[in-house]
């Protein structure tokens, strides 16, 4: 990072991937959001590739006799396609995105840099002119609401529309599903984390319509929130969405789904969200869709199906394993997060050699590879630290935990939010059945045995059947374990995150009021400390009539 002068002051020049920025001070730029950029560069890479040959496909079928140029081996970066992607960039900031969208996604048409701040679109116009990429990027000085709804007219809609905000991004949401184009791509990221992990749930539904848990999947938890908040809101307009990428990363959640137009399809809307029960003792879940669809072939129609209620509730007013009651959340998106079809592609664009000058492929890659081994038709997971915990039992290796429920024939995968994550088709009774044969082998200590907590209810029973811990199975370890990838990757930098907005003026000079706070706590208790001490001593003189508070006069005697 260098710095220049300039008119008006020191400028600093940012340095990422094919893009060179000059920014100001009071232009804001997360230097950890990197892998969030390298990857969306890929996702839009791929997608540019899909939606050409979808043109040309188009084209063939309402004209058999088309056989024009291959559009997508045309693709080139940095050179404008009439019939590319349009790209909305609704919050720009140091529009660092989209010069990096303009000089490294192939296929590009244009791209509308948007920002409210007038100062951004300043800075947004001097690195577009400094990039020499003035023919592809739209610097646009808006409300990036006011603009998608300018912008829901069939000729004016974007192909692709990304909103990385800062906070939740549902208000955004309406203008983002009516603006775009069918078939197109939204990429829409969430930094309230503490919100969508379950800290405040009433907060939560307020903003995403969703009650969310606290539970050791929140992370996975999130995504399946966030996603059934799109598609919520595109339903009320005829539109739903197709998940093709659902990822969470560092401090924030990041999705991307196509959507599409289609009343029947909307029908179907339902069947993909679920409420989710879960026990307050194992926390055992259970998830219950608010629509289930039913088999009703006819000679017309052998496909076709019919919508129905589910009955239930699908669990008892306590819990089977424990006998502790449940907390109730959701709705949450219970459908696949991921299309297998998309991610193959994505990762042959990933594997391509302009694609491994990116600084974070390594990450990329390693999240991508995990991601493709998850069980994508099973929604949430358990985490292997937290179901020990909850018996105060030794550990048990991850491998062979994983063997036992391979040898039974249940599927089993990691999820790559979390390092010690349990994804499996299984009940969560074969789980805890697996975990009694272990106390066999590891017995927990007898008094650890209380009356009404969860560890007694389910080691006080015996196991089922018994279970192959010892032997691992050949597809217990998976093979981004076993080529070491960089699977669940340390923090970026110390003291990350996603910032804050909020400055504090100190004299000259601007601080970060999450730097301002930092060991507050700590400096209030030595202040308290030290006032104490103070208060101590004054009263020691006090007593001793040498109070520097109070002085009493000295009486004059005026009587003879």
């Amino acid at each position: 990072m260098d710095e220049k002068g300039d008119g008006n002051g020191m400028l600093k020049t940012i340095r990422e991937g094919s893009a060179e920025i000059l920014v100001a001070d009071h232009v804001f730029y997360n230097p950890v959001q990197e892998f969030n950029r390298d990857l969306s560069i890929c996702v839009l890479t791929t997608f540019s590739r899909i939606f050409q040959r979808e043109k040309e496909e188009e084209r063939k079928r309402k004209d058999p006799s088309y056989a024009g140029p291959n559009g997508e081996a045309s693709l080139q970066t940095g050179v404008k396609h009439e019939d590319g992607l349009r790209i909305l960039e609704a919050l720009s900031a140091t529009g660092l995105r989209s010069i990096r969208y303009a000089k490294e996604i192939p296929g590009v048409k244009e791209i509308i840099a948007n920002d409210l701040s007038k100062s951004a679109v300043e800075s947004i116009e001097k690195n577009v002119k400094h990039n020499n990429i003035e023919h592809l990027i739209t610097p646009s000085f808006n409300d990036a609401m006011t603009l998608m709804y300018m912008s829901t007219k069939p000729d004016k809609r974007f192909t692709a529309i990304d909103l990385d905000p800062y906070g939740h991004p549902t208000r955004f949401l309406d203008g983002a599903v009516q603006s775009i184009e069918d078939g197109g791509l939204l990429l829409i990221t969430a930094t309230d984390m503490a919100v969508l992990a379950g800290n405040s749930p009433e907060a939560c539904y307020v903003k995403y319509g969703s009650v969310p848990l606290k539970t050791k999947a929140c992370h996975e938890f999130a995504l399946r929130i966030l996603l059934r908040c799109i598609e919520t809101t595109a339903t009320r307009y005829g539109r739903y969405i197709k998940p093709l990428l659902s990822i969470s990363a560092d401090f924030y959640i990041r999705v991307f789904v196509r959507v599409y137009t289609g009343q029947y399809a909307c029908k179907k809307s339902s069947s993909k969200q679920s409420m989710v029960f879960q026990c307050t003792g194992c926390e055992a879940f259970t998830l219950q869709p608010l629509g289930v669809l039913k088999p009703n072939p006819t000679e017309a129609n052998p496909q076709q199906i019919k919508f129905g209620t589910p009955t239930g509730p699908f669990v008892g007013s306590r819990c089977e394993h424990c006998n502790h009651q449940h907390h109730m959340g959701g709705p949450i998106w219970s459908a696949p997060m991921h299309d297998e079809q998309f991610l193959t592609e994505l990762m042959h664009t990933v594997e391509q050699e302009e694609t491994k000058r990116l600084t974070t492929i390594r990450r990329i890659y390693g999240t991508l590879a995990v991601i493709g081994e998850e069980l994508h038709d099973v929604p949430l997971y358990y985490t292997l630290d937290r179901m020990c915990g909850i018996l105060k039992l030794e550990s048990i290796g991850m491998l062979k935990l994983r063997s036992a429920l391979l040898h039974e024939g249940y599927r089993v995968s990691y999820s790559h939010a979390c390092r010690t994550s349990i994804k499996t088709d299984a009940p969560v009774g074969v789980l805890w059945d697996i975990l009694r044969c272990w106390h066999r082998i590891h017995p927990v200590k007898e008094e650890r045995f209380l009356e009404g907590v969860p560890l007694t209810a389910i080691l006080s029973k015996q196991p089922e059947k018994e279970y192959n811990i010892e032997d691992i199975h050949p597809e217990a370890n998976p093979p981004s374990r076993k080529e070491s990838l960089s699977r669940f990757p340390e923090n970026p930098a110390a003291h990350w995150g996603p910032g804050t907005r909020a400055m504090q003026m100190l004299s000259d000079n601007k601080m970060l009021k999450s730097t301002q706070n930092q060991n507050k706590r700590k400096q209030k208790r030595e202040q308290k400390e030290r006032t104490d001490t103070d208060a101590e001593e004054n009263d020691v003189k006090a007593e001793a009539g040498n109070s520097p508070e109070r002085k009493v006069p000295k009486t004059v005697n005026t009587e003879g």
